[in-house]
């Protein structure tokens, strides 16, 4: 278990030192793009353009553009409504706010 999980790790590191500066991999898109392009198109049910951007970087580097884009999304959101992140995230899950 555990050496699956440090795998994923090390490949994530790869493809984040790979990179760089800039986030852009080796073929030369931005992981933050290719993360704004996935999620818009997700929400708008378009599988094809889901499927470009997912291309367009490793399944690694994918996931942490989304999640980093989830993050930022939920701070400027508790910013906005001038609440806790951790309320804002758990009422766009729709779960109890405690």
């Amino acid at each position: 278990m555990f050496g699956r999980a440090r795998e994923t790790w090390d490949r994530l590191l790869s493809a984040l030192s790979t990179a760089g500066k800039t986030g852009r991999d080796s073929r030369g898109h931005n992981l933050f793009e290719a993360a704004a392009a996935y999620v818009s198109a997700h929400v708008e049910d378009d599988q094809e353009r889901m499927d470009e951007a997912a291309g367009w970087v490793s399944p690694e580097a994918l996931s942490f553009g989304v999640n980093e884009l989830a993050c930022r999304a939920v701070v400027a959101l508790a910013r906005e409504r001038d609440e806790p992140p951790g309320a804002v995230a758990r009422a766009l899950l729709g779960l109890p706010v405690s």
